[in-house]
């Protein structure tokens, strides 16, 4: 039910009652401007993107916390990451403005002057993402017709260059250390490809040195100035590989242990935490091996390149790694397997010399295609 009257003031006044019966109104000095604004209402009506027009009046901030104390399935570091971008990005630039009234060259202006105060990409593409996620959510809530978010454009975040280490360099990293837990947790890191997380949070009933196997199935993550354990970045428990070299030492180091010990720990006894390792036990160590700039994530990245040029394939690198999908590893790991092809035409080429039932033909073509290449 629609109707536009003029007021004794000579304002044109239009207004919609609502499916739930509520009134609505707007005073325009024009008629055609009350017509228009009733079409406008009605056109969102049919296609399914009518919203109150009360319930866009909440605030960014408002909603923004609503959301986020909403987000209590997100891991915790997930979670506190989001809390420290909201308040640090999101919330001083928003909080006052209604769902309403926020447009889409409004977020274009705010991300572009996130970039020059000098922020890094991947922070701008990260706060982005909060302040997106919060105005789907209106979207859905039926607050607002749209994500005025949606389709800004937005810095490319900048990937660091991986660093891999050799086997040479990983002796030479491990040998400069001051005990032999130090030592093993630098090999540990650097031919499982587990993190650091899962380093610390690793118990002695999680190793089965007789299969040579991690079950790793929980993470230590540093929250603020908390440790939380939980599970690991995928949620998901994965078996790995141990080396045969490393048995005998993780036997050494872990006897007498209960099911539940962690395996390494602090000096005094305590889980690890990453910035006391770094500063304690890895950075010296870095530096003695003269290896430059260096993090423990980097092992990782090691493990991943020592198993491919051992022989792992994709998916056997994402089982190991404990990655989602193969899709994933390739994605962080592509430039590892570059040389797949060659490796697999040298093969091909091997196998076209070995076979018993190849022709004189071909036997000899071979030798003269190699020759031209």
């Amino acid at each position: 039910m629609a109707s536009i009257q003029r007021r004794p003031d000579g304002q044109w006044r239009a207004r919609y009652r609502d499916s739930a019966g509520k009134e609505h109104a707007r005073h325009f000095d024009r008629r055609i401007d009350a017509q228009h604004w009733l079409n406008s209402v009605t056109t969102a009506v049919v296609t399914g993107n009518y919203v109150d027009p009360s319930r866009s009046k909440v605030t960014v901030g408002a909603f923004g916390r609503q959301w986020l104390d909403s987000q209590r399935h997100l891991k915790p570091s997930t979670r506190y990451r989001y809390d420290s971008l909201w308040k640090l990005h999101v919330e001083p630039a928003w909080k006052d403005v209604r769902l309403s009234d926020v447009g889409h060259a409004d977020v274009v202006g705010w991300v572009s002057g996130l970039q020059e105060e000098g922020l890094a990409g991947s922070s701008v593409r990260q706060a982005h993402r909060v302040l997106s996620m919060i105005l789907k959510l209106a979207v859905k809530d039926g607050r607002v017709p749209r994500n005025h978010a949606d389709g800004v454009k937005l810095p490319k975040a900048a990937k660091p260059a991986k660093k891999f280490l050799t086997h040479r360099q990983v002796a030479d990293l491990a040998d400069a250390t001051n005990s032999g837990a130090d030592r093993l947790s630098i090999l540990v890191l650097a031919y499982t490809g587990i993190r650091f997380g899962e380093l610390a949070a690793l118990r002695f009933g999680s190793i089965n040195l007789m299969s040579r196997r991690f079950n790793i199935a929980e993470a230590a993550t540093e929250v603020g100035s908390d440790l939380i354990f939980g599970t690991p970045k995928s949620h998901q428990a994965r078996s790995v590989p141990i080396p045969r070299f490393l048995v005998d030492p993780l036997a050494e180091l872990t006897a007498g242990l209960a099911a539940g010990d962690l395996v390494f720990t602090a000096p005094m006894g305590g889980p690890l935490r990453l910035s006391n390792y770094r500063r304690r036990i890895f950075n010296p160590a870095v530096k003695a091996a003269g290896l430059g700039k260096l993090t423990p994530h980097e092992l990782r990245h090691t493990a991943a390149s020592l198993a491919v040029a051992a022989g792992a394939n994709v998916k056997a690198l994402q089982r190991m790694l404990g990655h989602a999908n193969a899709s994933m590893t390739l994605d962080v790991y592509s430039g590892l397997f570059e040389d797949d092809l060659d490796q697999v035409a040298d093969r091909m080429a091997s196998a076209a010399l070995a076979d018993s039932v190849r022709t004189d033909a071909v036997v000899t073509a071979l030798p003269t295609v190699a020759a031209r290449l």
